[in-house]
């Protein structure tokens, strides 16, 4: 029986993280991957979907310069579309075999192994690979599981991944729908409706069972997604509830009953189920192997499972079910074990990106979650029409809001930022979060001129009092307020 220091289950990226980690520690590693290196993360998750986005938004963008000069838009093809997604898929996939086995020719070469096919726990330390060419059990001194998630399935409706898709059936479309239902106003609901309408080839339906999309975020930041879609011609189904969804004929039928008693019938060409994911731990140990799980996945103290040799990270935990989470937590694991973390890890200042229009990047706490909290803080915002590069652009929808603590000391509590480049201004705010430092150190940095950065220094000075453009003045494009816990707002006044 071959043993090994670390056999990690799942080559996406919690999983390859892991295993490089692992050789750092000079630590014979075994990765097993029954799919394809990168998993969904690349293959049919955050890369195929944001190449789709990056694509619609050219497409919306190239739309509106050529409409500015009086000019036809060009016709949209799908397959050409679809190709260049598989192309950038196939880039990074053959980056990462690549790179596997060039570690192969090197001196890493005693250090990692992989192999394709099914991984299941025997025991605590003996795991069971079925490739094609049979199996095998080996040895692992610890085992870091990292086998990722899929879509949820819902039981009363018939997803056939052809009509009634998931997000893994994107890639079996052969033509823009010319209409479509999405079920389901979450980050991931909102991203396909923003892709899809984006293009002007499909009608989009979003059904939202509550008053608006993406529940857990801000009224201001709600409103100028909602703005966009309908925008967009989407149709959001706000509180309503889907009775029924049937596939008649070759197209979606579908049955909504709205909080007023109403009912309504609807029929469209293909619908997508965007309910959230579930983790994939079906099957990946035998009983004998005590690993406790909770309903949401796989219980753990710190990447740690109940059962002390063995680790878990990525989509298969409760934790938050992002890419670059799943990186950090693969890696982390596997510094737990064989080496001493500087810290714990901490969740507070993970960098988060909405891919709608416009964007919607964040950090932190939002106001919404602070409230709940009973924290009393300060908050500033300014328009995107106070920033010269958003000026520049062209394009001053959007606003940067930041959240402080209501005292002295101002730590950051959390940002958002809505508009061209919001993914861009969050880093350095998620760095102070993490070292759980005040705003002073933002104050007088000097960012490079025009940027969309230079946004987050004056909200900085906002709360520091020493603003180029005075809070309230400019009606309504920038703001300074206290939020006391029992949530009455008060304007700053220095």
């Amino acid at each position: 029986m071959k043993k090994y220091d670390l056999i990690v289950v799942g080559g996406g990226p919690s999983g390859y993280a892991a295993a490089m980690r692992a050789m750092d520690f000079k630590k014979h590693t075994l990765l097993v991957e029954r799919n394809t290196l990168g998993g969904a993360g690349v293959n049919n998750g955050a890369l195929s979907s944001k190449t789709w986005w990056e694509i619609s938004r050219e497409t919306s963008i190239l739309n509106k310069h050529l409409a500015r000069f009086n000019m036809k838009s060009p016709e949209v093809n799908f397959s050409e579309i679809k190709a260049e997604v598989a192309s950038a898929v196939d880039y990074r996939t053959s980056m990462l075999k690549m790179h596997m086995e060039k570690l192969n020719d090197s001196h890493y070469s005693d250090l990692l192994h992989y192999k394709k096919g099914s991984a299941k726990l025997l025991t605590n330390h003996e795991v069971e690979i079925a490739t094609e060419n049979g199996k095998e059990v080996v040895y692992g001194e610890y085992i870091v599981l990292a086998t990722g998630s899929r879509p949820r399935m819902l039981d009363h409706i018939p997803i056939d991944e052809k009509v009634i898709i998931t997000s893994d059936g994107i890639e079996s479309l052969d033509h823009f729908p010319e209409s479509m239902v999405i079920l389901g106003a979450g980050v991931i609901g909102c991203e396909f409706a923003t892709i899809f309408s984006g293009f002007k080839k499909t009608k989009v339906h979003l059904i939202d069972k509550g008053d608006h999309v993406l529940p857990f975020e801000d009224n201001d930041i709600v409103e100028v997604v909602e703005k966009n879609l309908e925008l967009n011609d989407v149709l959001i189904h706000r509180n309503s509830q889907l009775i029924r969804m049937d596939i008649v004929e070759g197209r979606v039928e579908y049955e909504l009953e709205y909080t007023d008693g109403r009912k309504e019938v609807f029929n469209v060409e293909k619908a997508l189920v965007s309910v959230g994911r579930v983790p994939n731990w079906e099957n990946l140990w035998d009983k004998d192997v005590n690993i406790e799980l909770n309903n949401r996945g796989i219980e753990d103290d710190d990447t740690q499972t109940s059962v002390s040799n063995i680790y878990a990270a990525g989509d298969i935990t409760a934790d938050i079910a992002l890419v670059n989470v799943g990186e950090l937590e693969g890696r982390y694991a596997v510094e737990r074990i064989f080496g001493k973390p500087e810290r714990k890890l901490i969740y507070e200042n993970i960098s988060t990106i909405m891919f709608l229009n416009p964007e919607v990047a964040g950090v932190g706490l939002n106001e919404k979650q602070a409230k709940e909290k009973g924290i009393s803080y300060k908050v500033a915002t300014l328009d995107y029409g106070c920033i010269p590069r958003a000026i520049a652009k062209r394009n001053i929808q959007g606003f940067i809001k930041m959240l402080v603590t209501n005292d002295d000391e101002m730590k950051i509590l959390g940002m958002r930022v809505v508009g061209n480049h919001a993914s861009s201004a969050i880093q350095a705010v998620a760095l102070l979060i993490s070292m759980d430092k005040g705003i002073k150190e933002l104050a007088e940095c000097v960012h490079p001129h025009p940027s969309i950065t230079e946004g987050i220094q004056e909200c900085v000075r906002m709360l520091l009092g020493k603003s180029l453009f005075k809070p309230d003045v400019l009606q309504g494009m920038n703001s300074c307020r206290t939020c006391e816990t029992n949530g009455d707002y008060k304007n700053i006044v220095f």
